[in-house]
């Protein structure tokens, strides 16, 4: 007997959580194969890029990502009715980059979290009047401040973050807290995307991510706190390791007295947990106001650059503060 139309069109199609929510009781194999790949190549290389690569060298790619990201966000910008200054922004970051690689080349700590703190702290208060600046040669002055709010914002949401995560290895047993930072985020992510999709109930947000559920809010939190804290507590073990095997210097692990308080890290994992959720959920309410899934395509299954960093924006600040504030003492 033939179906009736009305039927077919009455009868919703079950959609898929990004983050959380139960919405569907099949996954989406395609998609999620293509994620898991993408994380099976990159994974790898990103460790090892933080373990051995010199400074500059990972200055050269949070740079190169910055860019990227930055590229897709002035893209979104435009969904907004902005004509943005693109040059103009890829070389104000560029040349911020340029001071980071060459920041990153003194070994001294202190003097580096310093020079980072004042480097940050001019490039943040230059940028409006610079790129204000720029916006007076258009022809349509109607275009300017957006323009250069544009930019601003990118430097700020985008590359400063990125610097510190430069900043953050170049701490004492700055391979060890780099990596904390990683696993924090991706434990947090992964948890909130199976946990959320399985029992999630409540949604977070309905208006900026509908599909995101406070059950999977949870699971991201108690993930962190979880692989954060176990990380910490056998970090002399594995600095240990990869000592030996010559992934790291003695003065990028962590041993003996170096090693923090448990309950210190239980609170910073949770603080990086709730930053990297709320990194997500700005960069969702940008992509609603653009009415756009995904900030770009360059990373297959994970859509573009900025959707795979836009957790870390917020989290990496959070551990680069605690690192400078634990230095300071």
């Amino acid at each position: 007997m033939p179906r009736s139309p009305n039927r077919i069109a009455l009868t919703p199609r079950p959609n898929v959580d990004e983050c959380g929510a139960r919405a569907g009781t099949k996954l989406n194999l395609h998609p999620m194969i293509k994620r898991i790949a993408t994380a099976v190549v990159l994974i790898p290389l990103v460790l090892l890029l933080v373990l051995k690569a010199p400074l500059y060298v990972l200055a050269l790619v949070a740079g190169a990502v910055a860019l990227l990201a930055i590229a897709e966000f002035l893209k979104l910008a435009t969904h907004y009715a902005v004509q943005p200054m693109g040059p103009a922004t890829y070389a104000f970051v560029a040349l911020f980059f340029v001071y980071v690689i060459v920041a990153s080349t003194n070994r001294t700590p202190l003097v580096e979290t310093t020079a980072m703190l004042y480097g940050i702290a001019l490039a943040a208060a230059l940028a409006p009047f610079v790129f204000l600046t720029i916006a007076m040669k258009r022809t349509n002055q109607a275009t300017g401040y957006s323009a250069a709010a544009a930019s601003a914002f990118a430097f700020a949401y985008v590359a400063i973050p990125m610097a510190l995560l430069v900043a953050i290895r170049e701490q004492p047993a700055g391979a060890i807290w780099t990596i904390y930072t990683l696993l924090a985020v991706w434990a947090g992510d992964i948890f909130a995307y199976f946990v959320g999709k399985s029992v999630g109930r409540h949604r977070m947000a309905p208006e900026i991510s509908p599909k995101k559920t406070w059950e999977g809010a949870f699971a991201s939190i108690v993930a962190s706190v979880v692989i954060g804290a176990l990380w910490m507590q056998h970090a002399p073990a594995i600095s240990s390791a990869l000592l030996r095997i010559g992934l790291i210097d003695r003065r990028d692990g962590m041993f003996g007295l170096e090693q923090p308080q448990l309950w210190p890290i239980v609170l910073l994992s949770a603080v990086v947990n709730i930053a990297a959720q709320l990194g997500d959920l700005v960069e969702s309410l940008i992509k609603r106001g653009a009415a756009v899934k995904d900030s770009g395509t360059i990373l297959p299954g994970h859509g573009g650059m900025l959707d795979r960093i836009d957790a870390m924006l917020f989290a990496v600040p959070v551990v680069w503060a605690y690192g400078a504030w634990r230095m300071m003492q």
